[in-house]
């Protein structure tokens, strides 16, 4: 077998391994259950009554799907940590087996269920009246390109959980930066309002582009009270999300591999 083929056969094992865990231990999945359904409500009717009402949900569940697999990176940084925390880690150490497969196959496994939690995004989209007016192609589009931002940022998570090696760290740090990148972003309002400087920012934010291309691959118009950004990621938001899910991947995935390495090292 191939060094490749041996990756992937290893990494699929401590995916499987990772999923059986969650099946084992549901509490776990709650949290990224309930979020997604806690922001959607919060946002479509506290919110969302003075930034246009139906509209403005329909608007609403692009920017829900970015956050909520933007967020879930944060699973993959405590789950990974508590990993190494209990001595799983350890263990797959000291087998003859691929070094990438357990930081690749943490990444598949949570892969998965940031696949749920796009489902329950979905459905509780639905259910405030969310609607897809596009085909099948554009939708199976949006899909792909919602998980691989997914997979893209549970690298974050890896990187986050080698460095601080510690459940209580990893929680702390892999929340501590959700909030501005979310927020500082186009995914709940238009980045027209904000002051310059955050509005650079938000203009260029991968968060921003991922919500755009969501809303522009099922069909979803904003409000038309809300103004839109122009310039070239916004114009260009499925493109540019794809890139900076690319990019992401090219920085983190060899900063992570490169942390276990040298943890294995010692």
């Amino acid at each position: 077998m191939n060094v490749l083929a041996r990756s992937v056969s290893d990494s699929g094992v401590v995916a499987h391994r990772n999923l059986l865990h969650v099946v084992r231990t549901p509490g776990s999945m709650v949290a990224g259950v309930i979020q997604p359904v806690m922001f959607v409500l919060l946002l479509a009717f506290v919110f969302g009554g003075s930034l246009g009402g139906a509209q403005y949900r329909e608007f609403l569940i692009g920017g829900i799907f970015a956050q909520t697999l933007l967020f879930n990176s944060s699973f993959t940084a405590v789950g990974l940590a508590n990993d190494l925390q209990q001595g799983i880690v350890d263990r797959y150490r000291s087998l003859p087996m691929s070094r990438i497969a357990v930081i690749l196959g943490r990444t598949l496994s949570d892969l998965a269920t940031s696949s749920l939690s796009l489902l329950v995004t979905a459905a509780c989209g639905l259910a405030i009246g969310w609607r897809v007016t596009t085909g099948a192609s554009e939708v199976l589009l949006g899909v792909a390109l919602l998980l691989f931002f997914a997979f893209a940022t549970s690298w974050i998570g890896v990187f986050i959980a080698l460095t601080a090696r510690s459940v209580e760290v990893a929680q702390s740090l892999g929340l501590v930066w959700l909030f501005p990148v979310a927020f500082v972003s186009g995914a709940f309002v238009s980045i027209e309002g904000m002051p310059a400087p955050l509005r650079v920012v938000a203009e260029w934010n991968p968060v921003t582009a991922v919500a755009s291309a969501a809303r522009e691959l099922f069909g979803n118009a904003p409000p038309p009270g809300l103004a839109q950004p122009t310039g070239w990621p916004a114009e260009n938001a499925v493109l540019y999300a794809v890139l900076s899910s690319a990019v992401v991947i090219a920085v983190f995935a060899p900063l992570a591999l490169r942390r276990y390495v040298l943890i294995s090292a010692r």
